[in-house]
């Protein structure tokens, strides 16, 4: 059973900028993609970045150039640093985790997920 614990959200003016981190338990590296989803009031969830079980990394358009994601093997955690924030960014953020065939974009390719971190973001 493959357990994701998130932490790092709070709240920040626009221009700011956040780590969310997410430590996950239970499974070994390239066995499974991860991934982070954010989800606004009223809005579905969405893919905002992922790491491909073979390393590789995708981001979602409206966060490129602006947040990366990675991954320490040795502690077997995931980072979302987050910059350049805007007030549409604010949501609850989920860690994720499926897989190793999948890509960690899409919620229903999702088998886990974490208890999710809110990130508000003002102007």
């Amino acid at each position: 059973q493959v357990h994701l614990v998130e932490s790092g959200g709070g709240s920040v003016q626009a221009g700011g900028s956040l780590r969310l981190s997410c430590a996950a338990s239970a499974f070994a590296t390239g066995s499974h993609c991860m991934g982070w989803f954010r989800q606004a009031p009223g809005k579905e969830r969405e893919g905002v970045a992922a790491m491909l079980s073979d390393g590789s990394l995708r981001y979602a358009e409206s966060v490129k150039g602006r947040f990366t994601i990675s991954h320490d093997n040795a502690k077997n955690i995931l980072y979302l640093q987050m910059n350049s924030l805007k007030p549409e960014d604010t949501a609850m953020y989920y860690c994720a985790a499926a897989p190793w065939y999948y890509t960690c974009r899409t919620p229903s390719e999702v088998n886990y997920w974490g208890q999710g971190t809110q990130v508000t973001v003002s102007s």
